[in-house]
């Protein structure tokens, strides 16, 4: 094999034209020409990662970018995570998303888990989950009527 290392712009240049014909007609697995074929092709990707890394993006910019490539809309994205609300939280930048709901993004529409679990900043106000909200109004509010299992009312105090 004529391989050599990818130093700089000009043997970058030469892998890709060695590694063009290829594309066109696809060597037969298992023949030197495969093996050529897959050594330039690690060449080329770990020259350019090197040379030219691009950050993943973030969760959200993922799982648009994916809806856009894949033709997916809102409603698509409701069947994996429950309810238009939660979607619109969620796109919206106004909630994070929970362990099951990467979980279901990585199974079903096959987007890297990594990817998912990045972390990323919220904007705007952010939506409170409803045991802390109830937590909140009780230490804001002692007396409160609460109703019981039975459905009947009762005065609180906290």
């Amino acid at each position: 094999m004529d391989i050599r290392p990818l130093r700089t712009e000009a043997d970058y240049d030469w892998a890709l034209a060695e590694i063009a014909p290829y594309f066109e007609h696809e060597p037969a697995k298992g023949t030197p020409e495969a093996d050529r074929f897959d050594v330039l092709a690690d060449l080329i990707e770990a020259y350019e990662s090197r040379h030219w890394h691009i950050d993943a993006p973030d969760p959200i910019e993922a799982i648009e970018a994916t809806m856009e490539a894949q033709s997916r809309t809102r409603s698509d994205l409701v069947e994996v995570l429950g309810s238009p609300s939660r979607v619109s939280e969620i796109l919206n930048r106004q909630r994070h998303l929970t362990v099951g709901m990467v979980h279901a993004l990585s199974s079903k529409w096959h987007l890297p888990a990594e990817v998912l679990v990045q972390p990323y900043h919220l904007t705007g106000k952010t939506v409170a989950h409803r045991s802390t909200r109830k937590v909140a109004e009780a230490k804001a509010h002692p007396k409160r009527r609460a109703v019981s299992a039975t459905g009947r009312a009762s005065t609180r105090e906290h």
